[in-house]
């Protein structure tokens, strides 16, 4: 992994999730946020709102399997890495993991851990793709992000439902680099 996507995360903790313009806008007028995860967007789209976090020198993180019109192949990595200024991307598609790392493309496999096999795949998958994070939602479980954070050596973000510092907290107390949220009063913290 390029260090410095270690350093913007560890710089600031916490992560802008934006999913929409309205988000965009009060991220990158913030100050102390280093990181943005874009979850919004569309084929025409993307390109403009990479370069609206780009201008404020912000990483700018794509979460591929929420852009509107790429599809869940490779082709769709390709298609981020040509067509914007994005430093990574974010999916829960192993395949599109090891594309963006044969890209260059700082990398983010995303999963719900919705049950103990979620978490059994978690230890399988991140050894075959090597992604430079795993994030794992919901963030507030953290036993759970606890264990993710033992048995694997790539860094964890902690993701969905952070709300309140507490939350942020227990994540980062459980292990968690980071946290990513869409909460507008996280991200001032």
């Amino acid at each position: 992994m390029d260090r410095k996507y270690y350093d913007a995360i560890e710089e600031n903790p916490v992560v802008a999730a934006v999913k929409d313009m309205d988000g965009l806008k009060t991220c990158c007028r913030l100050e102390d946020i280093k990181v943005v995860f874009i979850l919004f967007g569309d084929i025409c789209s993307i390109g403009e709102i990479v370069e609206r976090v780009k201008e404020t020198g912000r990483m700018a993180m794509v979460h591929v399997d929420l852009i509107t019109g790429l599809s869940p192949k490779e082709v769709a990595v390709d298609f981020i890495r040509s067509n914007t200024q994005a430093d990574g991307i974010i999916t829960t598609k192993p395949s599109l993991i090891r594309r963006g790392k044969e890209l260059s493309l700082c990398t983010v496999l995303r999963y719900f851990l919705i049950d103990s096999m979620a978490l059994e795949s978690i230890r399988q998958q991140q050894h075959m793709v090597k992604p430079d994070f795993i994030e794992v939602l919901p963030g507030l479980m953290p036993k759970v992000i606890q264990k993710v954070c033992r048995s694997s050596r790539t860094p964890v973000i902690a993701g969905g439902l952070i709300t309140d510092k507490e939350s942020v907290m227990g994540a980062l107390d459980a292990g968690a680099i980071a946290v990513s949220t869409t909460n507008r009063e996280v991200w001032q913290m």
